[in-house]
């Protein structure tokens, strides 16, 4: 008998309330997609993404789409260098302050037009247009005179240090020598963009109908709160890809993707904290370090928690030891910031778990034994293992500080509006690499970044940062980091660091070519399935 797919509004109600898997499995069969000898990986996300605008996405959902629609000038290899995409070459100048891309002739947009140095010159000038309002903007600021243009003490963006000097050379002037730059052209908030399409559509540009990629794949299809579909590009540089769609469900709930992936409806899966000890030994399981931290975060401008020793006490009070326990992932505990993996990561650094410090910290600003302490709540978004860790820290500051501390689930998309909007006292966070160089952890916490949702500002911190960007020595470099890190876990304590990632998997035997990376970059265009 042929499955037939249930009604879209029927599946999305059932993909929102867990019905029994027999019944959500229908949903995941979809004839119309499904060709005989076409190759279609089945994957799953567990919230819609935000956006497939480059210059506005900020969150890792959004960007393990815009990994497979979108190329940007370089890419990374399996030891995470970058190696040419969209540039088949660059060149530094003799004082390092200026680089040209070379683009190839073979990339095209998937209409079949080429693309070109003045697409990449629109879009980020785009991203640091104060207009676009883009949290990323900061990523460029190592160009002349991008902070001020963004800034809006400059007007004119022909001033901006990037130029189109022909359809296949861009020139990128810089404030000083930056040795990762190339690196950063990586990352999918550098990719091109095609201007005429934006002008055309406006904020409908990304619709399936509307989107132009340079990608190995197009969009298809984006039923939102339930699937979205990708298509093979033919016209991608690079070949086009063994695989021909790749379908993503939404599914919320991780037990219920687990057990879809276990009935053979998705050829992969992340495992929630509590499955993993069961298949730690499967032959399917995978698992990978992460150059990913976790952090509680606060609004240093919202009383109490606008005093450091508050912030000091809270940070002292926690006894990270536990949560690789907790989460059974083998996360690795953390009071520093910059990640074990990456250059001058440092686990001497940051407030260690001492509830005597604590305390005493806590009666110095007033507050012994917790008494008028106002209560508060912990803000996270709605996710299990976040659930997990919002428990535990409630616990640990109630037991060690006896502080009344509630916990409040958001769904991401509310979660990141409200963080933009009216940051939370304490929130949780996480910062994954979006290139490998510790500047791209420290530079988050600046006070030009736009993703410091903290309203933390030192102007010793961000000299130390700028600093660290151009210095070449590496011994020298890691000291400004030590210092920085000081300022930024031990001193201030804008942030509590507590662990360091890894990822669990479960991937079936005939998904080929799939890899994890310790940047967690979800790169579909190198998988093949064995019939």
């Amino acid at each position: 008998m042929k499955k037939v797919p249930l009604p879209y509004s029927v599946c999305r109600m059932i993909a929102l309330v867990f019905l029994p898997t027999l019944l959500l499995a229908a949903c995941f069969q979809t004839p119309d997609e499904t060709g005989q000898d076409e190759k279609i990986l089945r994957i799953a996300l567990r919230s819609e993404p935000p956006t497939l605008d480059p210059s506005l996405a900020t969150d890792n959902v959004s960007f393990d789409l815009l990994t497979n629609l979108m190329e940007s000038l370089t890419q990374y290899n399996d030891k995470l260098q970058p190696i040419p995409a969209v540039a088949e070459r660059w060149e530094f100048s003799e004082d390092g302050r200026v680089i040209r891309f070379y683009l190839r002739e073979d990339a095209l947009w998937s209409d079949g037009r080429p693309v070109t140095a003045h697409d990449f010159e629109y879009s980020w000038k785009r991203l640091l247009n104060p207009a676009t309002a883009a949290e990323y903007a900061y990523f460029l600021f190592d160009i002349e005179n991008a902070a001020e243009y963004n800034s809006g003490k400059l007007r004119d963006p022909d001033k901006v240090g990037i130029r189109a000097v022909n359809d296949r050379l861009l020139e990128v002037r810089l404030k000083r020598p930056v040795v990762y730059f190339p690196s950063i052209t990586t990352f999918m908030v550098t990719a091109p963009l095609r201007q005429d399409v934006i002008e055309q559509y406006g904020d409908h540009w990304t619709d399936p109908e509307n989107i132009v990629t340079n990608g190995a794949f197009t969009l298809k299809q984006w039923q939102h709160e339930y699937k979205l579909l990708l298509e093979a590009n033919p016209h991608h540089f690079e070949g086009r890809p063994a695989l021909d769609k790749i379908r993503i469900f939404l599914v919320r709930d991780p037990t219920t993707e687990l057990t879809l992936y276990e009935t053979g409806e998705l050829d992969m899966t992340q495992l929630p904290p509590i499955a993993i000890p069961r298949f730690r030994n499967h032959p399917e399981f995978l698992n990978q370090p992460m150059l990913r931290g976790y952090y509680y975060g606060f609004n240093v401008e919202s009383p109490p928690f606008d005093r450091p020793q508050v912030r000091r006490a809270l940070a002292h009070a926690i006894d990270r030891s536990r949560l690789p326990v907790i989460l059974k992932g083998e996360e690795v505990p953390t009071a520093s910031w910059i990640p074990k993996g990456m250059f001058a990561y440092n686990p001497d650094i940051g407030p260690k778990f001492n509830p005597e410090t604590a305390r005493r910290l806590m009666t110095s600003a007033g507050f012994a034994e917790g008494k008028s302490f106002p209560s508060f709540s912990i803000h996270y978004n709605s996710d299990p293992t976040n659930q997990l860790i919002a428990q535990f820290i409630q616990a640990q500051w109630q037991e060690h500080l006896n502080l009344k501390v509630t916990i409040e689930e958001m769904e991401w998309k509310v979660f990141l509006k409200r963080l933009q909007v009216d940051t939370p006292p304490v929130f949780r966070l996480g910062w994954g690499a979006d290139f490998p160089d510790p500047d791209n952890f420290m530079n988050l916490f600046t006070s030009t970044s736009g993703n410091n949702h903290s309203r933390w500002a030192n102007p010793r911190y961000d000299q130390l940062i700028a600093t660290a960007a151009g210095e070449q020595d590496p011994v020298r470099r890691k000291n400004i980091y030590d210092e920085a890190q000081r300022l930024l876990t031990e001193e201030d304590v804008a942030i509590i660091s507590l662990f360091v990632t890894t990822k669990s998997m479960l991937v079936k035997p005939h998904v080929k070519g799939f890899k994890l990376n310790a940047m967690e970059l979800l790169t579909l265009k190198k998988i093949d399935l064995e019939k």
